[in-house]
């Protein structure tokens, strides 16, 4: 590539990210963003309540009726139910008891020791491969990818001797890229699960969705994401990056982090750990005999109706919780019960955002589910597409696209899917596509454009990052660099994703269940 046409490709880059800031700017912050569709919802209550529609209702088996949310009865019932409809939204409880966990093993710095143990021995051959996985399940903790394993990617790969921003956009792909792809199951499961049946029961209402429905598909995608990962880095990335210069004044103060783990530290995280393996393994012999209490009337395990189903999200917040203490007092990071305390608390300031975007988007989901403007929307949709007559590998494919494209824009991942899921899942519904594929398809695409745009509250971070090593490193040299990660995880993902379903592999543990039984 010579010196003129790298100039016309920064230029276009630019260019594009230029429009992409300028439409995402335009749009209000996700809570108000609810708050005008819930002020939406009920003027199209209004309007469309006196029309008769052909379509009928699966629920009740009559005509769909729009119900005006604008009369007094209906404007009375809302004031007097916003407290439980907030306090009662699925979302809320699930993502809140999983991170109070999660805050406690972060806090205590048991998952930023786990991280930095797993790079420190990795051999300079599968450097990549280690670097993608772990910041692939790092995210499980929220935050800690993004300011632990993507600056030490850079670390790692200087220390090794490869081009620091290689190694900082392996990691951010890992992280970010490859977000809805992971073996170890996190708050986000639940989280868009809760979004799904909520979304599936205005067609059903009796519909229920394990947390884990997308668990082997994703657990799947990680050896996905990582090898075709480790191919971009070393073939693609990585070679375009030899000819741009590293800056004469690098600071290496972060290459002592690398190493930096006192003998402390490995005894405290290893006996964490194996307390947390123990604990595992006594829940296996606790769930494993049919007459066990963690299971069903019936036997089953994953029935909804079993302890241990419902008992997920708890699990979650042990997995966190008990490792964390016990490290934090093995190690010094906990002196007193106080500090357990304040790592909950911190996880949840750190959720404050959340709980405010919560409270509208409850209110928009109830007012958009007793109205019935979604079952017409989902009705006419299907209805509109049956008509087509598209396969239904198309049918996915643009949903992956569509989400791809609105991520640009609108990064929150719970926030977009609290938007689309209400249309998106019961009008697949109608055609005969499970709510679990519905939500994989949508995650697939919710993932693959974040490491290309600079909306995602990360994504100046890791600019800073670049800009240790080359000072000179802006958004347009961040996206070049990441772009080629983005297009082709969106196009093998997408593949990946309609062969697992030609295949009729399983996607979660339900379907799993199912399927071998």
């Amino acid at each position: 590539m010579n010196t003129e046409t790298a100039k016309q490709n920064k230029s276009f880059f630019n260019r594009f990210l230029d429009g992409i800031e300028y439409a995402g700017n335009k749009l209000p912050d996700p809570a108000i963003l609810f708050l005008l569709l819930l002020a939406m919802v009920w003027v199209l209550s209004l309007i469309l309540s006196p029309f008769d529609f052909a379509e009928i209702d699966p629920r009740t088996g009559q005509n769909i009726e729009i119900i005006n949310l604008l009369t007094g009865s209906q404007l009375a019932a809302f004031l007097a139910s916003m407290v439980n409809t907030f306090v009662t939204f699925a979302p809320l409880g699930i993502v809140l008891v999983a991170m109070l966990g999660v805050g406690v093993a972060e806090h205590s710095g048991y998952i930023n020791t786990a991280i930095k143990y797993v790079l420190s021995f990795t051999p300079k051959a599968l450097l990549t491969p280690v670097l993608i996985l772990v910041a692939i399940v790092s995210h499980t903790a929220t935050d800690a990818g993004y300011v632990l394993v993507i600056p030490l990617g850079g670390v790692i790969f200087y220390a090794a001797g490869r081009h620091p921003v290689a190694g900082i956009a392996a990691a951010f792909a890992g992280v970010s890229g490859g977000f809805s792809a992971n073996f170890i199951p996190s708050g986000i499961d639940p989280l868009l699960q809760s979004f799904t049946q909520s979304a599936a029961q205005i067609i059903n209402p009796d519909m229920l969705i394990n947390p884990l429905n997308n668990w082997f598909f994703t657990s799947a995608s990680s050896v996905l994401i990582v090898l075709i990962g480790w191919y971009i880095t070393d073939k693609i990335v990585e070679p375009r990056l030899k000819d741009v210069e590293l800056d004469d004044d690098i600071d290496l103060e972060g290459a002592d982090e690398l190493g930096n783990i006192s003998a402390t530290e490995k005894r405290s995280f290893w006996i964490a750990t194996s307390v947390m393996v123990i604990g595992l393994i006594g829940l296996f012999f606790w769930v494993y005999p049919e007459n066990s209490s963690m299971r069903a009337p019936d036997g089953e395990i994953t029935d909804f109706q079993a302890p241990l189903m419902q008992s997920i999200v708890p699990l979650i917040f042990l997995l966190f919780w008990v490792p964390g203490i016990l490290y934090g007092y093995l190690s010094g990071g906990y002196s007193k019960t106080k500090d357990i305390i304040d790592g909950m608390s911190k996880s949840m300031g750190d959720m404050a955002y959340y709980i405010v975007m919560a409270f509208f988007c409850a209110l928009f989901i109830d007012a958009f589910a007793k109205s019935n403007i979604g079952v017409l929307i989902a009705l006419k949709g299907a209805g509109y597409l049956q008509a087509l007559d598209l396969p239904g590998q198309v049918t996915i494919v643009g949903i992956i696209f569509l989400t791809a494209f609105v991520n640009l824009m609108v990064g929150s991942a719970s926030a977009k899917w609290a938007l689309i899921s209400p249309i998106f899942v019961p009008m697949l519904m109608g055609l005969g596509i499970s709510p679990d594929l519905t939500q994989a398809a949508y995650r697939v695409g919710d993932s693959v454009s974040n490491i290309i745009t600079p909306l995602m509250p990360y994504f100046p971070l890791v600019v800073v990052f670049c800009q240790r090593y080359v000072k000179k490193t802006g958004i347009g040299t961040l996206v070049s660099v990441m772009l080629p990660y983005s297009i082709v995880f969106l196009i093998s993902w997408t593949i990946f994703l309609l062969i697992y379903w030609y295949l009729g592999i399983p996607l979660g543990l339900q379907a799993a269940y199912e399927y071998v039984m």
